[in-house]
């Protein structure tokens, strides 16, 4: 009996330690759930849900400016953050034909919906007009619904210049050189050649590009520019446009071309210092105070006084007169004719100076000198 009794508390022992066991893994079960993989029935709702796209919906399809609107959707990645705009134009231009300004932003629940109000703002493009829903964080993802702003104008769409997609299928480079005038400042130009193909399904007529010039850290300056032709579907075609710099430009340039808002290429533009500039500055510092002190001098030469003049002996100019009209000669003749007294007499009867002999030079006539002492 004792042995009995014995092996049934054993028993009852362990049925009693069995619920606490399993008490103690239902912690480490639950802990363990969200590591474990999904199982089929969840896998393929995660992918249905997956597959279709997101969606957006608007409480009603017209509202005025400063009114209210309950955007919805569904469809989303759980916990995203959303933007919210009111667009122009169907948004074909980007969010430059947004109300940036009056958007709102939203998160995702934990099934990927979401509903919030938004103001009810004119857009700076004319309508038809959407609201625009994207996401911010996670893979691209976006949504429009139709709406219809109240009193806001409304206007055809624009052809859409994006219909043929080119891409660039060669090195683009720059044609042309710089001539005299460049070298003195002129603005410097060039012609970018580029050769293009079109990827799409419809040719490309007449396409717009934008050329933009940048100098440094400095942003580009974008210029549109039109090309008349038309690049077939499947076809290239060999593009050209001008490029052109501000007077006086000179260093490293960047030359880029967009077209459908996709930059295409970045040309580097090496352009020489205009040394004519620098020659003509230089040449001016000189020649300006050369200039203006001939001018002074000659104002001061009008404004002084006249110098009082020295005159002459009237023989001493006859002289002169004589040796410019060439009769030196007879002057020395006359002398050499009348050696010792000095009247010999110059041509047109001018006065001579006297002349000396040796015997009659006056250090022969003087007073003879005592004889020294001794001789």
């Amino acid at each position: 009996m004792g042995g009995v009794s014995g092996t049934g508390g054993a028993g009852a022992r362990r049925r009693r330690r069995a619920p606490a066991r399993l008490a103690a893994l239902v912690p480490l079960v639950l802990a363990l759930l969200p590591v474990l993989p999904p199982g089929p029935a969840v896998a393929a709702a995660y992918a249905a849900t997956a597959a279709d796209p997101p969606t957006a919906a608007v409480s009603q399809r017209q509202a005025g400016a400063g009114g209210n609107v309950t955007v919805t959707g569904r469809g989303w990645r759980p916990h995203t953050l959303l933007t919210l705009l009111i667009c122009g134009q169907n948004m074909i231009g980007g969010t430059n034909s947004c109300a940036n300004g009056d958007g709102r932003t939203a998160t995702t629940d934990d099934r990927g919906a979401f509903a919030t109000r938004l103001p009810v703002a004119e857009p700076p493009k004319p309508c038809p007009c959407v609201v625009h829903v994207a996401a911010v964080t996670g893979p691209a993802a976006a949504a429009d619904a139709a709406f219809k702003v109240a009193g806001h104008p409304v206007a055809p769409l624009p052809q859409d210049v994006s219909a043929g997609r080119l891409a660039v299928l060669a090195q683009p480079r720059l044609t042309g050189s710089s001539g005299l005038l460049t070298w003195f400042g002129a603005p410097p130009q060039r012609e970018l050649t580029v050769t293009v193909g079109n990827l799409g399904s419809v040719p490309a007529k007449d396409p717009v590009f934008q050329v933009g010039t940048s100098h440094g850290v400095f942003a580009p300056r974008w210029d549109d520019q039109r090309w008349r032709g038309t690049v077939p579907a499947g076809r290239k075609a060999e593009v050209r446009l001008p490029v052109e710099l501000a007077a006086g430009a000179h260093g490293d340039y960047l030359v880029s071309l967009k077209y459908g808002g996709r930059l295409l290429v970045e040309q580097p533009w090496e352009v020489g210092r205009p040394w004519g500039v620098t020659l003509f500055w230089l040449l001016l510092c000189l020649v300006v105070p050369a200039a203006v002190f001939r001018i002074g001098m000659a104002v001061v030469d009008r404004v002084r006084p006249p110098r009082p003049q020295r005159h002459r002996r009237r023989d001493a100019y006859e002289h002169d007169d004589a040796y410019e009209r060439g009769d030196a000669y007879e002057y020395d003749d006359a002398y050499d004719r009348n050696p010792g007294t000095g009247t010999g007499a110059a041509p047109d009867g001018a006065p001579v100076l006297p002349w000396f002999t040796p015997d009659t030079a006056p250090s022969t006539t003087a007073t003879e000198r005592p004889p020294s002492k001794g001789s």
